[in-house]
């Protein structure tokens, strides 16, 4: 993974809006490993470009997608339970990504920072407190705070809403396509978080 530093686009932004996991939370392998067993376990297989090109997208809905694709019986709700209580016991290894850390820190106290995530909201707080830093966000959006999951805007329009912030004042930081496709539908700036992503 690299740690280069992030450039931000030279405007005086009022909020900024971090996705989670892949972007704040070094957290993709761990649900890369916690998604595979959960799926296998369920007699699925959860092919890895399908986890990277879904990423962001409520969990449950990315159980019902591989039902669809593959044929797969699998409950979702079971399936995304199991999921979690296997990230949960990977959560011990988990680390920041450094160079978004740098710009949670500088801007703490400075402008209002929110959280906009496709995991539901107690594995977000789960994984921020991991980390260290739940008491840095202003607004958590987790995915039971909306109807339409990224690439939708509604995600991010929610927590521009609740932090009283227009959405062009606001800057997003994603490492997904379908993050940052929600980003651009919501009207606002973003920046792109390198990922380095794993193969099979």
């Amino acid at each position: 993974m690299t740690h280069e530093p992030l450039a931000i686009p030279p405007k005086p932004y009022r909020a900024y809006l971090f996705d989670l996991d892949g972007t704040v939370a070094d957290s993709m392998p761990l649900h890369l490993r916690s998604w595979q067993q959960a799926v296998e376990e369920h007699g699925g297989h959860f092919p890895i470009d399908l986890f990277y090109a879904w990423g962001g997208m409520p969990l449950v809905r990315s159980v019902e997608l591989l039902n669809e694709r593959f044929g797969y019986q699998m409950d979702p709700a079971q399936v995304v339970r199991r999921k979690e209580q296997l990230y949960y016991e990977l959560l011990p290894a988990l680390k920041p990504i450094p160079s978004v850390l740098a710009h949670i820190q500088t801007q703490h106290g400075r402008i209002p920072l929110a959280i906009v995530s496709g995991s539901p909201r107690a594995s977000i707080q789960r994984t921020l407190m991991q980390l260290g830093l739940l008491d840095r966000f202003d607004v958590v959006v987790g995915s039971e705070d909306y109807t339409h999951g990224k690439p939708h805007p509604e995600p991010f329009l929610t927590a521009a809403a609740r932090l009283k912030v227009a959405p062009a004042d606001c800057l997003v930081f994603e490492d997904a396509d379908s993050g940052i496709a929600s980003a651009e539908a919501a009207g606002m700036d973003w920046v792109r978080v390198p990922v380095q992503r794993l193969t099979e």
